[in-house]
């Protein structure tokens, strides 16, 4: 079988192979550049992100000069990798975090290295065999014990990260000791090198464009306010409208928004965690009462529940089109249109007034609106009215429940309100 040569060309329009790929390389470079600036012109969290990227950065590039320094390397030696590795695993997204696991990571190695040193101490005057058995024992207790309390609760939400430090520096340290003759001087500088790291991520962390866990836990808690504001604008136009099937399926999915508020609940205990432990900075003081947000999470999404429920009621069982709702009066349309607008509103108030933290309508004023609701919401439900536009059974039976939810909802929003007030006050609400 014969081959072809093709001969290149070397002349001036040949680009030499080194040269070619470094242009191609820079090219790619270039486009993820622009990607990345686009992304954080339009995305707020993508611009936090390259901010938390550089951020580390730069605590990275500061903990390595102490490799760099001679007066400072001459003091820690070898133990300012520690610092690096202080800084690779505390420096979190959120000033909150890196507080909380900074300060973990510290009373760990504190604890750690202390009773290592004391154990190790006993183990070099008891000598002989007797040495490795007082280190063994001394294992055994310790990391069984710090092991157990990492499984209580409070303590595991809390101090986990700390007591995992503290099993391993302890075993470092008290293994160690049965080799190294100067195990003193060797947890004095591991200690020194991860407070020098911890320092770095503190100062970076909590005073160069600081990430607030509090301001994040804050905005998503109004956010779902007004996602449930809309949901309930969309279950209106959808259901209680009068539009046609088209403008029906072209409408708002509320059920989308819904289901987005449900899957908040772990969300809502991290970052009041995190808020707990950070300090006073913007409009958040000392003691702010976080528990609040928990409360206030979990009966946004009862609510969601609520709302989503409102739906299968609506459908007939008996009507083959899956889009089709039960023939709703025009009598029954326009109160049950009118109290999911109300509802609405009063959600976006309550949000606007967490979001802005100014004191809505007391709560006295808010039970009268419901109050009113509740009584309007009656005089639909009652027998006349469902005789006269459900003849059937099952419709019967599906407006009654959908009544039922509506009135769940009102109880939920009462709820609700009452919670707002109670966050306006101890938060200090203007």
């Amino acid at each position: 079988m014969g081959s072809t040569v093709i001969d290149i060309p070397q002349g001036e329009g040949a680009v030499p192979c080194g040269k070619g790929k470094t242009k191609k390389f820079l090219d790619i470079c270039c486009r993820q550049m622009v990607l990345i600036l686009r992304e954080t012109k339009s995305n707020r969290h993508g611009t936090r992100r390259v901010i938390h990227s550089i951020k580390v950065g730069i605590a990275l590039v500061s903990v390595s000069l102490l490799f760099l320094l001679d007066p400072v390397y001459e003091q820690v030696g070898d133990n300012a990798m520690w610092a690096i590795m202080t800084v690779v695993l505390i420096f979190e997204f959120f000033a909150g975090a890196t507080l909380s696991k900074g300060l973990n990571r510290g009373i760990g190695t504190i604890l750690g290295g202390g009773l290592g040193c004391l154990a190790a101490a006993l183990a070099q005057a008891v000598g002989g065999v007797g040495k490795a058995i007082i280190v063994g024992i001394a294992v055994f207790i310790f990391g069984a014990a710090a092991t157990y309390s990492r499984q209580v609760p409070k303590i595991k939400r809390k101090f986990d990260y700390g007591a995992m430090i503290f099993i391993l520096t302890f075993n470092m340290v008290v293994v160690s000791g049965l080799r190294a003759e100067q195990v003193f001087e060797i947890a004095r500088d591991r200690l020194a090198a991860v407070a020098m790291g911890f320092g770095v991520c503190l100062f970076i962390s909590l005073l160069v464009f600081p990430i607030w866990a509090s301001d994040e836990l804050h905005d998503s808690v109004v956010s779902r306010f007004q996602l449930l504001a809309i949901s309930l604008e969309g279950f209106s136009k959808e259901y209680l409208g009068n539009v046609n099937e088209n403008e029906r399926k072209s409408g708002i999915n509320f059920s989308s928004k819904c289901k987005s508020v449900l899957h908040t609940k772990t969300k809502d205990e991290t970052l009041v965690n995190f808020a707990r432990w950070e300090p006073w900075h913007g409009k958040f003081g000392f003691f702010y009462p976080w528990g609040k947000y928990l409360k206030i999470g979990e009966d946004l999404r009862d609510l969601a529940t609520i709302i989503l429920s409102l739906k299968p009621c609506l459908k007939s069982p008996i009507q083959p089109s899956e889009s089709s709702s039960l023939g709703l009066g025009q009598a029954v349309k326009e109160p049950c249109e009118a109290i999911v607008a109300s509802q609405a509103r009063m959600l976006s108030e309550l949000g606007e007034s967490i979001k802005k933290m100014k004191k809505c309508e007391s709560e006295d004023k808010i039970s009268l609106k419901l109050k009113s609701m509740r009584q309007e919401l009656s005089l639909v439900a009652s027998p006349s009215t469902v005789g006269t536009h459900h003849s059937a059974k099952t419709e019967g039976l599906g407006f009654a429940s959908f009544v039922y939810s509506m009135m769940e909802m009102i109880e939920k929003m009462e709820e609700l309100a009452k919670q707002v007030e109670q966050l306006g006050q101890l938060g200090g609400f203007s």
